[in-house]
């Protein structure tokens, strides 16, 4: 079982910062969404990993995170690997939303594509592949005040 922090970031419009990926090896399987966030390095602590994955995929450093706001146990395959990842969430926001400058790992160059902010009603609506699955709901509680709503 693989460990992994993300970020659930937010503006100052409420609106959740997404990445846009593929897997090289399987373009059948098309593109997706999903959280800021990677495996956590041995020894480091979940915040450290979210906070350092966080700079390498946007650019953007940040000091503090807030509370945890959703957790999960997920099983892929990337790059024909299966990976078995339990997975939590942190919450930060911003003042405002910022060209981003990632420092992506060779990995992430293959595999990252871009990014997008996505306002609540547009992550309810869409029907594109978002991960997790359930993030619209994760935000929306956060939006209503509940973000411990983790399980």
């Amino acid at each position: 079982m693989r460990d992994a922090a993300r970020v659930v970031l937010l503006d100052a419009a409420d609106r959740v910062l997404l990445l846009e990926g593929r897997d090289v090896t399987r373009p059948d399987v098309g593109t997706w969404w999903f959280t800021p966030g990677g495996g956590i390095d041995p020894g480091e602590s979940p915040d450290a990993a979210a906070r350092r994955e966080l700079l390498e995929e946007t650019g953007i450093a940040l000091v503090e995170l807030g509370p945890l706001v959703h957790r999960r146990i997920t099983e892929f395959v990337f790059e024909g690997e299966l990976y078995r990842q339990r997975e939590v969430f942190f919450l930060a926001r911003l003042p405002a939303s910022r060209p981003l400058a990632p420092r992506l790992t060779p990995m992430e160059q293959r595999s990252i594509l871009g990014q997008r902010w996505w306002s609540l009603d547009e992550l309810q609506a869409t029907e594109t592949t978002v991960y997790p699955a359930d993030l619209a709901a994760v935000v929306a509680r956060v939006l209503a005040g509940t973000p411990d709503g983790t399980r």
